[in-house]
């Protein structure tokens, strides 16, 4: 789908998008539409329920005395300053009405914020509706062609397109990078796995991120025993992603700042082997790692100021002769040792090794990590939002503040020593899973035993990588959260300094 902009003028064909307030108060573009179809949008408005109110759509067909086939209303109720997200999710409720119409070639007045920045107005609803436009059908041979999307052009009708273009450009590169992501946690096992998984981050090295790879022998050589005993019962080789994008050569001599996550390409839980229901989700085990090679894309996209650190740990956790036993005792990279009583709480093997390999070699600013973590953050939080934790609760509070700016929220969860102690073992220094009870929480003060006291987060986000439903700006599967999130993040607080 092409997207445009271009200044204020009627179109002779397709749908015509404009706004109505609260109260069926419509805009500018909307009288004037009105009053040359003879009132047709007025009429259509009273023979329905539509009352302008946020995100309501009317769609009008054949309006008399108009050359388009359409005029869609959309409700932006009442409109008010800063409310980006809004706009943004407003943008992929046009996109999606607009498909299910039928139509091909749309045009959007966005007059209806006249006094207001129509340029960033614009160009939110652009980045929704590109949002919205995602698709994963790569394997679909078959598909009918009026189950597939029918929009194929969506100009924005803006005072100032030119300075819209400039606004939208950095939303755009975002974009990729959330399609990006969203694509390589919809691919199967199969197709994405850890040597793979890392060829896909290796792609990012034409934007000019350094990417290196770290194999089996190397990460044996560095200690990183975690890490490695999740994967020794798979054929598949585990590997260590370091991406690194230094968009800000004047803080060269200035710490990074690091985000890490979780690559399990495909977990059946290992010997402790999950049940067979749902265990074909496990192919989007890894969506902390995608998430972290989609912003890295992000930032080096828009060539953000900053320079970041990336790291994912790929492993694919498998049942085999080789595999890892529960009660197998195994010395991280830090020195410390794990009693490994569960092999389906893997993901915290993998980041402990990662998050020590991390401070060891990049000494960063802080340290944030990202992971399918746990089935108890969902018993917890539902699919609405994702659990935070963190030792630092500037870090936590800025996190928090960047997930509700992009409508990706955080709820932060608590640690604390009580917790902490349930992961002591009575065999080595610590246990991988401290039982049933505060399971999300137990996981990750696991995690913060190899934070070594930096400032440090962890996203829990078992219950918001994969959707089974659509949401204005995010279609049903893959949802890429978190993408967003770390790079308004970033932009808010990390670049430039």
């Amino acid at each position: 789908m092409k997207i445009s902009f271009a200044a204020p003028r009627m179109p002779r064909s397709g749908t015509v998008v404009c706004a109505a307030m609260e109260g069926r108060k419509l805009s500018p573009a909307g009288l004037q539409i009105d009053k040359d179809s003879g009132g047709a949008l007025r009429r259509a408005m009273e023979a329905s329920r539509f009352t302008g109110k946020s995100d309501e759509t009317l769609m009008v067909l054949a309006p008399a005395n108009l050359d388009v086939s359409r005029v869609l209303l959309v409700g932006v109720g009442t409109p008010r300053a800063g409310e980006r997200s809004v706009r943004q999710n407003r943008g992929g409720i046009v996109l999606a009405a607009l498909n299910a119409a039928g139509e091909q070639n749309a045009a959007f007045f966005v007059n209806a914020f006249k006094g207001k920045d129509t340029a960033l107005a614009a160009a939110d609803l652009a980045y929704g509706a590109r949002l919205r436009s995602y698709r994963f059908d790569k394997y679909r041979t078959k598909e009918k062609p009026e189950h597939k999307p029918s929009l194929k052009e969506l100009t924005f009708l803006v005072d100032g397109p030119k300075a819209a273009e400039r606004e939208f450009e950095p939303l755009e590169k975002i974009a990729e990078a959330v399609f990006f992501t969203r694509d390589l946690v919809s691919e199967p096992a199969n197709v994405i796995y850890p040597e793979t998984l890392a060829q896909e981050a290796k792609k990012l090295a034409s934007l000019g991120v350094e990417v290196e790879v770290l194999d089996e022998k190397q990460m044996k050589t560095l200690g990183m025993n975690m890490l490695l005993g999740v994967a020794q019962g798979s054929a598949r080789p585990a590997r260590l992603v370091v991406m690194q994008w230094k968009g800000n050569p004047r803080a060269r001599n200035k710490a990074p700042v690091a985000f890490l996550g979780k690559g399990v390409t495909f977990d059946t839980g290992g010997i402790s082997i999950k049940g067979a229901a749902g265990m074909e989700d496990m192919k989007w085990d890894m969506g902390g790692a995608g998430v972290v090679i989609g912003l890295m894309k992000a930032l080096a996209g828009r060539k953000a100021r900053v320079n970041a650190v990336g790291i994912c740990g790929c492993v694919e956790n498998m049942p085999s002769g080789t595999a890892q036993r529960p009660g197998d005792i195994v010395k991280s990279m830090s020195g410390q040792t794990v009693e490994v009583i569960n092999t389906d709480a893997e993901g915290r093997l993998v980041l402990g090794d990662a998050l020590w390999y991390c401070q060891d070699r990049f000494k960063p600013q802080f340290m944030i990590n990202l992971a399918t973590l746990t089935g108890a953050i969902i018993v917890a939080l539902g699919h609405e939002q994702a659990g935070i934790f963190s030792n630092n609760d500037q870090l936590a509070d800025r996190l928090i503040a960047a997930g509700k700016s992009v409508d990706e929220k955080l709820w932060r969860m608590p640690l604390g020593d009580g917790y902490d102690r349930m992961i002591d073992s009575d065999a080595a220094d610590m246990k991988n899973i401290g039982g049933r009870d505060a399971g999300s929480i137990t996981a990750a003060q696991f995690l913060q035993r190899f934070v070594n006291g930096l400032p440090w987060a962890h996203l829990d986000i078992a219950g918001t990588t994969w959707s089974k439903k659509d949401a204005p700006t995010v279609p049903k599967g893959a949802t890429a959260f978190g993408v967003r999130l770390l790079d308004r993040f970033v932009a808010d607080h990390c670049e430039g300094k």
